[in-house]
């Protein structure tokens, strides 16, 4: 039914343009697109693999937004013992790439790969990565079939996709769609770096791990999630992500992720940052910095609005962690800024990004003694006395007049300001007087430390 909407759409394209069509050529159209996909199918499938995994535990499912989840399951719908993904060959000595949710646990229970040819393999774990949701696998074999690898980077939103999987252990079941987005982000509770391929080819349980293709029979991304049990919305990692993390499962069996230690956010993502940076339509501000990191010992700061990496405009935050992703852990990179309405620049070394990582603000802040009752805060809903915490100077707070401005800005108790619109407190009196003085109609930026960490808040009446 697909291949004769997609016809007939083309017929009427061509009859609208002025070009006389008659039924053989649509006929001719038609076989030409439904050659075109059966050879996407021909050319990939005998590179797809059905994983079947045996489990102690039954699959988690938690951690996703209501509606999303792993696809991963048994015929009935319900998470079962012994579960049934799909992956695909990428060398043909055995190197198999799949989603990290299908593997999970399996590798002491056991993981048993079935080829198209209908041979079996038990295949041994190569190198597992959560953060990314992907898996290397490997069976013992010589002159296996390989998929093509194509550049997600590329794809275009309206073009083609085709899908390839074992849904409901229907093996081989072969899906025909499009791009329906790119660069999906905040689907699930990871703050790993997201970036998701959307597609509406029919994906379902047992589709995950299996690839999505371009008309080409390029694989441009590993499927991994889906909406609602299938409601038209599926989403698939991007190929050049899986092929630098597989590589390095292969390699050296984890992979190692560069990172600066900050958290960032774009101007274009948060209304009141548009409304403190009237000026700059784009940029990324450096919502805080992680103590103990490589942007901790640099001379970047919090509040610090990245406009460029390493000569490349930036405007969103996977902007800019998709080029600190393409660095090397030790790599030198230079970030241009913008810092109090000047231009300026910064340099500094990439580190290891650890297994766990910490928020570079809003933590929770450590427990505290019981403070004194205090009386209504005159500075826009805030008390603060000097500071006496070892190495931080300024002005702590102590407290914070609910519903006013200092709790709109997200002051919390036990913050120590240590700035002022760029000016340096000592203490209380500084604090007082610099608000006092300030104009406060577009908000005012006060550099904040918390429990260690650098972060900001712009304070505005």
């Amino acid at each position: 039914m697909k291949i004769r909407v997609f016809a007939a759409i083309l017929a009427i394209g061509f009859a609208g343009s002025g070009v006389a069509q008659n039924s053989a050529t649509s006929g001719a159209l038609a076989r030409q697109l439904n050659d075109a996909f059966a050879s996407v199918y021909e050319k990939v499938a005998p590179a797809v693999v059905v994983i079947e995994v045996k489990r102690s535990t039954d699959v988690s499912m938690s951690g996703l937004p209501e509606g999303l989840e792993f696809f991963l399951r048994g015929p009935d719908g319900a998470p079962t013992q012994t579960n049934q993904g799909s992956g695909f060959l990428i060398s043909s000595d055995g190197y198999i790439l799949t989603n990290d949710h299908v593997i999970g646990d399996a590798a002491r229970d056991g993981i048993t790969v079935r080829l198209k040819d209908g041979r079996k393999f038990s295949a041994s774990l190569v190198g597992l990565d959560d953060k990314s949701d992907l898996a290397v696998i490997k069976i013992d074999a010589k002159d296996l079939p390989t998929v093509e690898l194509g550049d997600s980077d590329a794809a275009k939103v309206g073009q083609f996709a085709f899908a390839i999987g074992a849904p409901f252990e229907l093996p081989y079941t072969f899906t025909v769609g499009v791009i329906s987005a790119k660069g999906r982000t905040n689907l699930t509770d990871s703050r790993s770096y997201e970036e998701y391929i959307q597609t509406d080819a029919s994906i379902n349980p047992g589709n995950s791990g299996g690839p999505l293709c371009d008309i080409d029979g390029r694989v441009v991304g590993v499927n991994t999630l889906i909406y609602r049990m299938n409601r038209g919305l599926g989403f698939a990692v991007p190929i050049n992500l899986a092929r630098q993390v597989g590589d390095q499962l292969i390699s050296n069996g984890r992979v190692s992720r560069p990172w600066l230690g900050i958290e960032i956010v774009g101007i274009e993502e948060n209304e009141a940052l548009q409304q403190y940076f009237p000026d700059l339509k784009k940029g990324v501000v450096v919502n805080g910095i992680a103590p103990g990191t490589p942007a901790s010992s640099s001379d970047l700061r919090a509040g610090d609005v990245i406009v460029k990496v390493d000569n490349v405009p930036v405007s969103l935050s996977r902007d800019v962690q998709r080029e600190i992703l393409s660095k090397k852990v030790g790599q030198s990179v230079q970030l241009e800024l913008w810092r109090n309405g000047k231009a300026t620049a910064v340099s500094l070394r990439t580190g290891e990004q650890p297994d766990r990582m910490t928020r570079a603000s809003n933590r929770p802040l450590p427990s505290a003694p019981p403070m004194k009752q205090v009386p209504p805060a005159p500075n826009h809903g805030l008390v603060v006395e000097d500071a006496v915490r070892g190495g931080a100077k300024g002005a702590i707070v102590r407290d914070v007049a609910a519903g006013s401005a200092a709790d709109a800005s997200g002051l919390m108790p036990g913050d120590v300001i240590t700035e002022v619109a760029g000016k340096a407190l000592k203490g209380k009196a500084d604090f007082d007087a610099a608000i006092a003085g300030a104009d406060l109609t577009r908000g005012i930026m006060l550099m904040v430390d918390r429990d260690g960490q650098r972060t900001f808040a712009i304070l505005k009446p």
